[in-house]
């Protein structure tokens, strides 16, 4: 006989039961609240879903070419299937192969000398007491990050030509003229410093906003302990801004296979293939220009895509992992 006061087995699994059931069910009834009270919500994103699903989502049928001997005439059904030849004859070829650390040298220059510059000039501008002198300043650097590369390549071939403004302040110096557009060795850094002169503006505006938003009660201590403002800087603010430079900098890792199509396609020619060819413009070389390789071309963006999603999700799992940064 059970004691009184303690319950039998039979009503604590009831018991579990219930609970059981008022989770799941109770969950389900909750869902559906919240859909009755949102679904104006859901309706209004509903026009941007199906663009999404017909534009992104619709193409993406068109990647079995990678795996055809595709012929527009004969279309996606009637090409013949070849399998991973496409990837066989892509990764015999040195000039994809060269492609590759084109790209991840450019791609990293760009994301290192660009962070660089960008906490370089918050830093500065945050020592400006003038307002409106730090405005002028903050939207002098931003505006270039709104011109397309179609016309800032027309601007920097007519200051980096042979007779143009660099060159003649290089030879009043007693210095020979350097060819930053048809040299390979200094093409590529060209590359990087012209792209992180044109966008370094937009991480300015995202670096100040971080130093802003401190407490500045932690400067007023400091200063009343005896720092001046470089010591400032370096035991506060910078410490401060790590985790946000961290997650700009992880979070640009996952477009590192992205060197710059825009910019370099405008910028290069054939004698600079050898360092400034990155996988994006042979893409396009290979897919539309002399005879049209289809098939290849989709082999390349198949590779670049898979590769791509993979360094996104790791930066988005580093970003999480040391500044706390998460999308889902």
């Amino acid at each position: 006989m059970v004691p009184s006061g303690v319950p039998n087995v039979s009503q604590i699994g009831i018991e579990k039961k219930e609970k059981r059931s008022q989770k799941y069910f109770g969950g389900g009834r909750k869902i559906a609240k919240n859909f009755n009270k949102e679904w104006p919500l859901h309706l209004l994103i509903l026009p941007a879903l199906i663009v999404t699903a017909i534009f992104s989502y619709g193409p993406m049928y068109g990647l079995i070419m990678a795996f055809q001997d595709f012929n527009p005439a004969r279309g996606f059904t009637g090409s013949p299937w070849v399998g991973l030849e496409n990837f066989r004859w892509l990764f015999s070829q040195d000039a994809f192969i060269r492609t590759i650390p084109n790209t991840l040298f450019i791609s990293m220059g760009k994301i290192i000398l660009g962070t660089l510059a960008s906490v370089v000039f918050a830093l500065l501008l945050n020592e400006i007491r003038i307002t409106a002198f730090k405005r002028v300043f903050q939207t002098i650097v931003y505006i270039p990050n709104f011109i397309s590369w179609v016309i800032m390549a027309g601007v920097f071939q007519t200051i980096l030509a042979s007779d143009g403004i660099v060159n003649g302040l290089i030879n009043m110096l007693g210095f020979d003229n350097v060819l930053f557009l048809s040299d390979a060795s200094i093409f590529p850094w060209t590359m990087i410093w012209t792209d992180v002169w044109k966008t370094f503006g937009f991480g300015t505006v995202v670096y100040l906003a971080t130093i802003t938003s401190m407490d500045p009660g932690m400067y007023e201590s400091a200063a009343i302990d005896g720092a001046g403002r470089l010591k400032q800087t370096m035991k506060i603010t910078l410490p401060l801004m790590g985790p946000i430079i961290v997650l700009m900098v992880t979070l640009a890792l996952g477009n590192v296979l992205n060197a710059g199509f825009d910019q370099i396609f405008n910028l290069y020619s054939p004698v600079v293939y050898s360092t400034g060819d990155i996988i994006d413009t042979y893409l396009f070389r290979v897919s539309f220009t002399g005879m049209p390789q289809f098939s290849v071309g989709a082999a390349v963006g198949l590779m670049r895509s898979v590769v791509a999603m993979v360094l996104i999700s790791v930066s988005l799992w580093v970003a999480y992992k040391v500044a706390g940064y998460r999308v889902f």
